[in-house]
């Protein structure tokens, strides 16, 4: 089966004009058509974004409620059917979701629950973040020691290296609560993790960090701290990488360099794998899923207080970068399991051919051949599920306001310095007792 996308289409044109509305009306229209009830992840998901993106937060907070639970729901019962075997496809399994979609929801829930003005739930929401990278590791190693128990395993099944294990959008949101509740040392542990993920995680923090030099100053009377929070681009989506395998005496190969699939994850010993009683000139196609960014517009974000402040945002967080470090860490695992899957099912299906046409003409035998070829690669598509509507970007500023009310707008702006979109906010209020959060976005 194939990954449907059609319910998406148009909704790119409707997050350039950050008709959000348009959006959310379309996919919850599409509910029925466009997801399964294995794709409820990514309904949810998709769903509880678009609220979120909208200003609905209390329904955002329960889409992505559903969303975690479907989660380890789903995840538990993939762990349980890892054991049996390697021959259902992932696509007929359901959707678990990615791994930065499960942290991220979270950090989406806590700035919920900061909008809805409820503090000690956003630090329950943050904590999840914390949580979940802990687990990164040895959630995958539980996979892979499952698969190497299903009958059909010939190599061992081993997961990639886990590079992310600090958020700086995570410590961020921590650091604020924080500072919220004078916890000054608790706030100077958070920025001092936020540097140490810059040092210890380059191929997520490829640009340079925030200032952080004001964020721990104690502000005069009657001065406000206004956090901005601004989140540009689109998540990434996923593409098939279509590869082949043909067969020698007693091994398989795989056409093509498996390098420019894995990426970091260098598993070159795996492109020939040992396969006792396999006969030789069998060819069988395959595909992989990849992860790509998708571009984005947006180059700079600049914040103006009324027509007289005007400062620019500093990148905090890539969300895309993180997308497709923990992608790496289950490709090694999707890799060797879509290879063993595409050869034993490729295996039987030659075997009862070459029954089937023993007694056929050459013509016959030679569609028929083919007819069950064809039949076996198309089961062989891959997994391009995931959601549609993260951003791939945060970026913030902090201003330290006189206590107020003020007309605030956020200007997105694009590599040649045109302006692309103008968010403009009425009426922000700027307390000195209280946490002052302002969440803008340009999802292009």
């Amino acid at each position: 089966m194939r990954t449907s996308k059609s319910h998406y289409a148009g909704t790119d044109a409707m997050l350039a004009q950050a008709n959000y509305t348009g959006a959310l009306t379309q996919i919850t229209a599409a509910k029925s058509k466009g997801y399964s009830h294995k794709d409820r992840v990514i309904y949810y998901l998709d769903t509880g974004m678009l609220h979120h993106w909208n200003g609905e937060y209390e329904k955002s907070n329960e889409q992505l409620e559903l969303a975690e639970k479907a989660i380890e729901e789903n995840f538990t019962k993939s762990l349980t059917r890892s054991a049996s075997t390697l021959i259902l496809n992932d696509n007929a399994q359901a959707y678990f979701g990615e791994d930065y979609e499960d942290i991220y929801l979270n950090a989406f829930k806590a700035l919920n629950f900061l909008a809805l003005n409820q503090p000690d739930s956003a630090f329950v929401e943050v904590r999840r973040i914390d949580l979940k990278l802990k687990e990164l590791s040895s959630k995958y190693d539980k996979v892979a020691e499952k698969l190497n128990k299903a009958e059909e395993a010939h190599e061992k099944f081993q997961p990639g290296k886990n590079y992310f294990q600090e958020s700086a959008l995570g410590r961020y949101l921590s650091m604020l609560l924080y500072r919220n509740d004078y916890k000054w040392d608790d706030v100077r542990i958070d920025l001092e993790k936020i540097s140490k993920g810059w040092k210890l995680q380059p191929g997520i923090y490829n640009f340079d960090p925030p200032d952080f030099s004001n964020e721990a100053d104690r502000l005069p009377s009657g001065t406000g701290r206004l956090n901005i929070m601004a989140f540009s681009g689109i998540c990434p989506d996923k593409r098939a990488s279509a590869l082949q395998i043909y067969t020698e005496e007693n091994l398989i190969v795989l056409a093509g360099t498996s390098e420019d699939y894995l990426g970091k994850q260098n598993l070159s010993g795996l492109q020939v794998i040992p396969w006792y009683g396999v006969k030789p000139g069998y060819n069988f196609k395959f595909q992989l899923p990849r992860m790509e960014k998708r571009p984005s517009k947006v180059a700079r974000i600049e914040v103006v207080v009324e027509g007289l402040k005007t400062a620019t945002l500093q990148p905090l967080e890539s969300l895309e970068n993180a997308a497709l470090e923990t992608f790496s860490i289950r490709k090694p695992l999707i890799y060797l399991k879509t290879i063993t899957r595409a050869v034993v099912k490729g295996l039987a299906t030659q075997t009862a051919t070459e029954s089937m046409t023993n007694n056929m003409d050459d013509a016959m035998a030679f569609f028929t051949r083919l007819a069950t070829t064809v039949a076996v690669n198309q089961t062989e598509n891959a997994d391009l599920r995931m959601s549609r509507f993260f951003p791939a970007k945060a970026s913030i500023r902090e201003l330290h306001l006189p206590e107020g009310v003020y007309d605030i707008t956020i200007n997105y702006y694009s590599h040649s310095g045109a302006l692309l979109h103008a968010d403009r906010k009425t009426g922000v209020s700027v307390a000195a007792d209280r946490l002052n959060v302002l969440q803008s976005a340009y999802l292009n």
